[in-house]
Formats: C-alpha cells, sequence, structure tokens
C-alpha cells in the first residue's frame, strides 16, 4: 500500500498467497466484493477451492518443518511484530478506509479497528518477549532438572468472520507469530480485502517465505477443508453457531485442537439506581445505544437484550426510541455518518425476518423496523435498515433467543435482583453481558452470578489485549487475546533431566 504495492481492490485475481506467491484460483473462479452502501462491485478476489487450500496448506507445512521460524529466537520474533504494528499505524487511513467498503462500518470504526490490531500485535510482542525459559517443576531431587517448555503447535487453520475482517484476524495471526506458528488463513468471502493487506504487511515486516498463506473463498470448500485437512494441526474458527459445530466436527475426525469464537446474545441490564440522577440516566441510555447499535448491531457483543428494571422502563424506552430515530444512516466514508449498511442484501433480510416474527409474536414497535428513506448519503441500492426498538419482548421470542447480527434492541423487564440475573442467564449463549447500577455491592453480586465470558460494569463494549476473550455455553471453547490467547497456539513439553544417571535394576540381566 504505502509501499508502492498494489492494493487488495488493485490487485484482481491474484488473492491467494501460499509459498510466497500471489496466486490466481487454479479454477481460475472470481467473485466481485460488494460495497453494501450502493451494492455496486469495487474489487475482484480469486474464489479459491480445496485444490488451492492444498497448496497453502503444503507451504506452511513445509515453513513449519523445514524451516526457520519457529526456531526463530523470541526476540526477533518480538521484533517482527513490533514493526507489522508499526506499518499498521503508517497505513492506518488506508486500511481504515478500506474496511469501511469492505464491511460498510463508517471510516471512523474502520481507524479504530486498525488501532486496536496495531495494539494486539504489540501486546503479544511484549507478552512473549518478557516469558522466562520456561516453568521449573520440583522433581524433590538435586539430580533432577525439570522444567515445562512451551513450543509452536505447527501449522494453524484461521476462519474468520466478516464483521471485524481485520480485528479478528489480528487475534489469531499476532499470538501464533509470536508462538512460532505457520498459518494459512481464511478470511471471509465477504469481506476478504484488509486480510490481504495484511499479508503485504507482513511480507514486509521481514516474515519468512511460507510462514503466512491466505486462501480467499468460501467456507464450504476452503474453510472445510481447512477443518478437515491431516497437515492443519490446529483450527480457529470465529463466527456463527452451525458452522462453528460444523468445524468441530470435521476438525475431531484428525484429533487437531479447536478453538471456537461463536455467537451471543447479550444482556444489558439497567437498575432503576443506574438512572438516579440526571447524568446517569442519560450515559445509561447513551451506553444502550453504543451496545446495540454500533457497526449496525453487526458485532458477536452487542447488547441485543435490554433487560431494564421496571419502576424506569418507560422513561428509559422512550428516551432509547427517541435517540434511536436521530442515528445518522449512510455510507460510512461520508461525513457525519454514525451508523452504515448492514453487510449484505441477505442480512438485511435476515433482520427483517426476525422484527416481522416478534411483531406477529406481539413485541411493540417503538422506533425503526424499516428501511430508511433513501438519500444522497444512503443510496436506495444500499442494504441500510433502521436502528429499531422491540418493546414488551419475551423469552419465548425468536428475537429474544436468536442472534439477530442488526440493528434490533429487544425490552425486557424485571422487577427483583433475582429476576434481572434469571433473565440475563436464561440464554443457550455466554459472551458477554453488563450491568448498570450505582449500588457496588449489587454491582459485585451480579456481576459474579452472570454466565458471561465478559462482564461490563457501567460500560459497554470496551476489551483489553490483556484480557481474556470467550464465552460459556454455546458462544464457544478456548480463549483469545490475554496470555490464554497466546496458550491456545501452543503445545506444552516436560524436559526432564538426570542429572547423575543410575542403573534402575528393574530386571534381571
Amino acid at each position: 500500500m504505502a509501499n508502492g504495492t498494489e492494493t487488495p481492490a488493485e490487485r484482481t485475481h491474484r488473492t491467494i498467497h501460499a509459498g510466497g506467491e500471489w496466486l490466481e484460483a487454479s479454477s481460475g473462479a472470481t467473485r466481485e466484493i460488494l460495497d453494501p452502501a450502493d451494492a455496486l462491485p469495487f474489487a475482484v478476489v480469486a474464489e479459491g477451492d480445496e485444490k488451492d487450500t492444498d497448496l497453502a496448506v503444503a507451504a506452511a507445512r513445509r515453513a513449519f518443518d523445514a524451516g526457520d521460524w519457529p526456531h526463530t529466537p523470541v526476540a526477533e520474533r518480538a521484533a517482527l511484530l513490533r514493526r507489522v504494528a508499526d506499518l499498521l499505524v503508517r497505513d492506518r487511513e488506508q486500511l481504515g478506509l478500506l474496511e469501511s467498503r469492505d464491511a460498510g462500518k463508517t471510516v471512523e470504526e474502520g481507524r479504530v479497528d486498525i488501532d486496536c490490531v496495531a495494539d494486539a500485535f504489540r501486546y503479544f510482542a511484549d507478552l512473549v518477549a518478557g516469558e522466562g525459559a520456561g516453568r521449573v517443576v520440583d522433581a524433590g531431587s538435586p539430580d533432577v532438572h525439570s522444567v515445562v517448555v512451551h513450543e509452536p503447535v505447527g501449522v494453524c487453520a484461521m476462519i474468520t468472520p466478516w464483521n471485524y475482517p481485520l480485528l479478528q484476524a489480528s487475534w489469531k495471526i499476532a499470538p501464533a507469530l509470536a508462538a512460532g506458528d505457520t498459518f494459512v488463513i481464511k478470511p471471509s468471502e465477504i469481506t476478504p480485502l484488509t486480510t490481504i493487506a495484511l499479508i503485504d504487511l507482513l511480507t514486509e515486516a521481514g516474515l519468512p517465505t511460507g510462514v503466512a498463506n491466505i486462501v480467499t473463498g468460501p467456507g464450504h470448500t476452503v474453510g472445510a477443508r481447512l477443518a478437515e485437512h491431516p497437515d492443519v494441526d490446529l483450527v480457529s474458527f470465529t463466527g456463527g453457531l452451525i458452522s462453528g459445530t460444523k468445524v468441530a466436527q470435521s476438525a475431531a475426525v484428525t484429533v487437531k485442537k479447536v478453538a471456537l469464537e461463536l455467537g451471543g446474545k447479550n444482556p444489558n441490564v439497567v437498575f432503576a439506581d443506574a438512572c438516579g440522577t440526571e447524568e446517569g440516566f442519560d450515559t445509561a441510555v447513551d451506553q444502550a445505544l453504543n451496545a446495540a447499535f454500533i457497526h449496525s448491531g453487526q458485532v458477536c457483543s452487542a447488547g441485543g437484550r435490554l433487560i431494564v428494571e421496571e419502576s424506569v422502563r418507560e422513561r428509559f424506552v422512550a428516551e432509547l426510541a427517541r435517540r434511536a430515530t436521530r442515528i445518522r444512516l449512510g455510507r460510512g466514508t461520508e461525513e457525519g455518518v454514525e451508523c452504515g449498511p448492514l453487510v449484505s442484501e441477505r442480512q438485511r433480510a435476515k433482520t427483517e425476518d426476525y422484527v416481522a416474527s416478534a411483531l406477529a409474536e406481539g413485541a411493540e414497535l417503538r422506533c425503526g423496523g424499516k428501511r430508511p428513506e433513501p438519500s444522497p448519503q444512503r443510496p436506495e441500492s444500499g442494504f441500510f435498515y433502521e436502528p429499531t426498538v422491540l418493546d414488551h419482548c419475551h423469552r419465548e421470542m425468536r428475537v429474544v433467543r436468536e442472534e439477530v447480527f442488526g440493528p434490533v434492541l429487544t425490552v425486557e423487564t424485571f422487577r427483583t435482583e433475582d429476576e434481572a440475573v434469571a433473565l440475563a442467564n436464561d440464554t443457550e449463549y455466554g459472551l458477554a453481558g453488563a450491568v448498570w447500577t450505582a449500588d457496588a455491592g449489587r454491582a459485585r453480586r451480579v456481576a459474579g452470578r452472570l454466565r458471561h465470558g465478559t462482564v461490563w460494569i457501567n460500560d459497554f463494549h470496551p476489551y483489553l489485549p490483556q484480557a481474556e476473550w470467550g464465552g460459556f455455553g454455546k458462544s464457544g471453547v478456548g480463549r483469545e487475546l490475554g496470555p490464554a490467547g497466546l496458550a491456545e497456539y501452543r503445545e506444552s513439553k516436560h524436559v526432564y533431566q538426570n542429572l547423575a544417571p543410575k542403573p534402575v535394576r528393574w530386571f534381571a540381566g
């Protein structure tokens, strides 16, 4: 990009990277990438298949088994990750704009994503560089030196989603490289462009040939082959529950390591005492909007279930709906736009179906529930949908049970703390949730009782690279970020050294 190479949007057809070369699909197939703001194509990528996947895996296998990267000193691996972070900062504007056009989010959201990606690379560089030589295990004898050391797991397959393309890729690539692994990544076929750009940056930073490989193509061919491939040692998947289940089933045949980050149906619990002052009320409403409608609700941790205490429900929901109608929808690259389109026509149709089913089941529409009027910032051909608030919802509704992945907020009410916790935990998922209260004791009690992988108190959506990200229930297995995120890409080895070996004489002779 900034170094004079083609941008991903300009590199027509050659978007498969295997063994250090940019290639077309072996079949010659291609796919147009659409701008969700107007449904017009603005890039063409290769449509890879099983043959292309095998080629990329073979390159990663060679680089791991016969290459230098797994044995590169930790300090050198950390230095490379820091160089990548610097290159991301250098190309922030271009990458943020590309993320905006590819995924439909605002360009400011795209810029923030790039900042977070750079932070992830720096974090794992610092984490691995600061580690010791291993964990000493007391063997009970001065003649024995026993230590547990960490080694790279091998060839990693990474399958990433369309909503946060580069951010989710970085959560996998940065720890894998820090650990000394090689990888093949399959970005979403809808939003592959910034991941393609990242492969260029890795090369520019000096990553050896064959360590980083990418295959652009659909999940039912490329993703399925990665999950089942006998030369893949680990598969890390972020996406929906149905696809994640298939990945786990395929990976089980070869007993490879599996990390799954799946969906969420995340509660945002608001107690009345959080709204006891005008400032508290304003903050809770503002954060409820942020929880539900950032990136048009296309966030696995979106706070799409507002669970609010009955005594403040009407005032809270009325103000929430009023503000939701004022959210400025439009093309993400336009000045002043606060919310972009959905990523595809399919995703908008899915959202419309959920809203229709909720209304049929008795929900009250407080705002939204339709496509907006076209404008210069909102072409009629774009995949826009108004922020929608559905009141008087209950647990039997599909829209409350299932992940919508659209700008839809449901409202449930409670009277007691126990009822609030029961509602919040009444889900098959367990990814994230929040509690809003002015009572510090209640905040700790409720946070401790919520069965969700991340719980925010008086906030929503922040994450820390140093923390661990994962869920309970059907939100997946494994952890990303933090020390646990690095551990996912490693194997532990116990090295037992006898400093004074002697015959044991177990047997005669």
